[in-house]
């Protein structure tokens, strides 16, 4: 794929194409742009001069929005479920580490073939780290394969795991918060209008009582979710989400539930401004992250506690007003359990680890490269090699890490492979849809949907470009679906 020179030879590649106003960017030929979107995107991640790059989102967003095709916040939605008025499907949250335009492109193709409006894409503060994607960046290429593929409605952007690392907590608590908010303020000049906060990580399970148990986790998501009010856009709620349960940890209870949001609601009235909380609960029911590997690389089979899903939810919605709980590390799970979350009420199922393993382990993925790449993985990153591990468990656990080294050599495998890969993951949304109920929801996402309608600002994106420079620090225990 051609990388641009400068930013006057992106323009002329799109004369008559799209047109400049002072209302911003309108569309003139809308099949010219479809096929312009591929080198722009491509741009728009690898070109080197920040200005071509911060110009190319700039067009692809501006494009996008005058389309029809708007970032949107899905507090509108989860507060209609936590009436009572919307019911009956789990909203997928999907992290995508690597191929992300193409793997994106799947999802919107079967969206529109199913007439799907609720589902998420989301990536964790950690796979920003080892995938380099930064928030600008993921905002971006998720917004071009909507482009391509001609979705128009709202689009849901997550970040997700925004994460406490308890050990930096422990040494500098200050630093540490003053770093999740930068993130935070990021991802939100980005287009993330929905976050998931994760304090979870310094729950304290040797304490007393539960309230001692969950205080600086309820304490943490009170003053976090205060300054994203402060920065969410006009009329647009940020949907946020909290957590009680480290997933890979024990499961969660209803006294721990209630305990959180009871101090947690109390915390914020006492901040005044009769501000809006957290629209969702993640807790833990028995999965982990990645799925537990065996010895040969397969994935052990796990025993998720359905009824504590549904006991839950039905506490977050009746008592709280919450939409319901969320299950982490749920795509490595069987084809027959995905049915089982709306029937017991999940308001939301986060799914990533599947999409890597379909991308490394299916029939189209070039043996050469891969066998680079575990390569790569045994020479850079033996010293995460546990005693006693096979070498196919090492790999499992470590081959998301060369979504970043090797970007821009799986982004240019050759196009019958993108193309074979791109239809797989269609097929795989194609089930997952269906399965989790969301088929035909597009209506309903829509109406309680709060889009933002502001223009997209250049200076921003140029600011976001500037912002990559700083490598989001991948922490040990950071989260990824």
């Amino acid at each position: 794929m051609e990388l641009k020179k400068s930013v006057s030879e992106v323009f002329d590649s799109l004369k008559d194409v799209v047109r400049i106003g002072k209302e911003g960017l309108e569309a003139l030929d809308a099949k010219r742009l479809g096929d312009a979107v591929d080198w722009l995107v491509y741009n728009a991640v690898f070109n080197a001069d920040k200005e071509i790059k911060a110009n190319c989102r700039w067009i692809i967003k501006s494009a996008a929005a005058s389309s029809g095709a708007r970032l949107a916040s899905i507090q509108g939605l989860y507060e209609a479920m936590g009436r009572g008025e919307v019911s009956g499907f789990t909203v997928p949250a999907v992290n995508i580490r690597g191929l992300t335009y193409d793997v994106a492109r799947g999802l919107f193709r079967s969206a529109i073939k199913n007439k799907a409006g609720a589902f998420i894409f989301e990536i964790a503060k950690s796979e920003m780290g080892y995938t380099d994607q930064s928030p600008h960046e993921y905002a971006a290429v998720v917004i071009a394969a909507a482009l391509k593929e001609g979705y128009k409605g709202p689009l849901f952007i997550q970040g997700d795991h925004f994460q406490v690392n308890p050990k930096n907590y422990a040494q500098d608590k200050d630093k540490e918060i003053s770093g999740l908010k930068d993130l935070i303020n990021k991802a939100v000049s980005a287009g993330f209008y929905n976050i998931d906060i994760d304090s979870s990580t310094v729950v304290d399970l040797h304490k007393q009582n539960v309230v001692e148990q969950q205080m600086p986790n309820f304490e943490l998501t009170s003053e976090l979710t205060e300054y994203i009010r402060d920065i969410e856009p006009e009329m647009a709620p940020i949907s946020i989400g909290g957590e009680i349960g480290e997933v890979g940890g024990k499961n969660s209870t209803e006294e721990e539930l209630r305990v959180f949001m009871d101090n947690y609601l109390s915390t914020l009235a006492r901040m005044g401004n009769n501000m809006k909380g957290i629209s969702k609960m993640s807790i833990q029911t028995g999965t982990s992250h990645g799925g537990v590997v065996l010895p040969d690389g397969a994935i052990a089979k796990v025993k998720v506690d359905f009824d504590t899903i549904e006991k839950l939810s039905k506490v977050a919605r009746k008592s709280y007003g919450l939409a319901g709980v969320v299950q982490h590390g749920a795509s490595t799970l069987p084809d027959d359990a995905f049915d089982i979350f709306p029937r017991r009420g999940a308001a939301e199922v986060h799914l990533a680890t599947g999409f890597q393993n379909m991308i490394f382990d299916g029939k189209y993925f070039p043996d050469n490269l891969k066998q680079e790449i575990y390569k790569y993985l045994r020479e850079n990153m033996a010293k995460e090699k546990k005693e006693g591990e096979t070498d196919e468990q090492f790999i499992y656990k470590t081959r998301k890490k060369a979504f970043g080294p090797f970007k821009q050599k799986i982004w240019d495998m050759p196009q019958a492979v993108l193309d074979g890969i791109r239809k797989e993951m269609e097929e795989r949304f194609d089930l997952l849809f269906g399965k989790l109920k969301v088929n035909n929801t597009y209506d309903t996402a829509a109406k309680w949907a709060n889009p933002v309608n502001a223009p997209v600002k250049l200076e921003t994106e140029i600011a976001g470009v500037g912002a990559e420079g700083k490598k989001i620090k991948e922490e040990k225990g950071g989260r990824g679906e």
